[in-house]
């Protein structure tokens, strides 16, 4: 059975541009050179609400294809130190949930 994993981001007040460049700039492309974007299912920012909030959701197969994807990713010397050290500064709490599909409606 598949599960999602929900990463949510609060960024400090006022961080949001910055942390925007660097996905579009270094994150994003990061991901895509190695292959690690296949199992993305979409990045959100919070339009109400906690407006200074990252949210990205990921489907993967099973845990154990989980836990081998971000292996890969915090494996990869380009995601590390050209995105996710400059990123971090950003990042005043970081949640992850992992969810499963219910079993009635449309999955991604």
């Amino acid at each position: 059975m598949a599960i999602y994993e929900m990463r949510t981001y609060t960024l400090y007040v006022g961080k949001m541009a910055e942390a925007t460049e660097l996905y579009q700039k270094h994150g994003f492309p990061a991901l895509e050179a190695g292959g690690h974007d296949k199992k993305l299912v979409g990045y959100f920012q919070g339009d109400t609400g906690m407006i200074n909030q990252l949210t990205h959701i990921w489907k993967f197969d099973d845990d154990a294809d989980r836990r081998a994807h971000w292996a890969a990713v915090f494996s990869s010397r380009a995601f590390m130190e050209d995105f996710a050290a400059k990123f971090r500064p950003l990042v005043m709490s970081q949640e992850v949930k992992l969810m499963n599909p219910a079993p009635w409606g449309p999955h991604p």
